[in-house]
């Protein structure tokens, strides 16, 4: 259990080209008593972080190990070739691995797509990372693989993108430390998978979550109840008690209009 009863927090790593954005605004709204840091680690360090205990849980890359981390796959991202704006390239919708035979490929040493065989021509030295084989592309000294999410990570003016099909593709999943599945760990999940705050599936929330969530539900159903508090309801617009009957009492002052007598033929 990540900090103690009275005071819990929770800790969510996530890796370069994740943005956790979503999941982290609905925590706050159902557990705002529990803080949660994110913690930035790189993709090949994801997996052992969460072992030593750096991070509850944490979105990484697959493939991961799970003799001793559980994972939930949430979506394959689409990989794209990163280019100068003016490459011909440019002027197409989609590059096949053949388009690319006389380019130089840089191969940073953080590569997250496991090539078995990279297409093209290898560089002279691999980059050390990601954001330096940005520079190199940008410098004209080759072009550049990845999911699609770190080419907007990395994203320049003078640069720009294209998917790259028959290329291996990278797997965002949801991991954490099975023997560490936590109540906070099964919200977080609970969270991801859609559910809402009042499903019975997954761990009670803490006790100070489970009455903010009954009050904003007890508010929720007040506000569409009409009549429940607050002001009167408001009569029915229009002229009260209708149209009176014709040739009744209540049609018109003084009792019933007379019609005009008719003429003898």
């Amino acid at each position: 259990m990540t900090g103690s009863e009275d005071s819990p927090s929770f800790r969510l790593a996530y890796v370069p080209g994740v943005t956790p954005t979503k999941w982290v605004r609905i925590w706050n709204e159902r557990l705002p008593e529990v803080p949660l840091t994110l913690v930035a680690v790189p993709a090949a360090e994801a997996c052992e972080a969460l072992r030593r205990g750096d991070a509850d849980a944490g979105f990484v890359r697959l493939p991961v190990d799970r003799q001793d981390l559980s994972a939930i796959p949430l979506y394959t991202e689409t990989t794209v070739v990163v280019i100068p704006k003016d490459h011909v390239a440019a002027a197409v919708d989609e590059v096949s691995p053949a388009d690319l035979a006389d380019e130089i490929v840089l191969h940073p040493l953080d590569d997250v797509l496991g090539w078995e065989t990279l297409p093209g021509q290898p560089a002279i030295e691999r980059p050390a990372t990601t954001a330096d084989a940005i520079e190199l592309v940008a410098a004209g000294v080759g072009v550049l693989v990845v999911p699609q999410s770190l080419a907007r990570l990395h994203h320049r003016k003078d640069l720009t993108y294209r998917p790259l099909s028959d290329a291996p593709e990278s797997r965002v999943a949801l991991s954490w430390p099975q023997e560490a599945t936590t109540d906070l760990v099964e919200h977080f999940i609970g969270i991801v998978r859609g559910r809402t705050v009042n499903s019975s599936r997954g761990r009670p929330l803490p006790q100070a979550a489970q009455s903010q969530a009954k009050d904003k539900a007890k508010a929720q159903s007040k506000q569409k109840r009409p009549g429940t508090g607050g002001a009167p309801r408001k009569p029915a617009t229009g002229k009260s008690g209708g149209k009176a009957p014709r040739g009744g009492a209540a049609g018109a002052k003084g009792g019933a209009k007379r019609g005009k007598p008719r003429r003898k033929s």
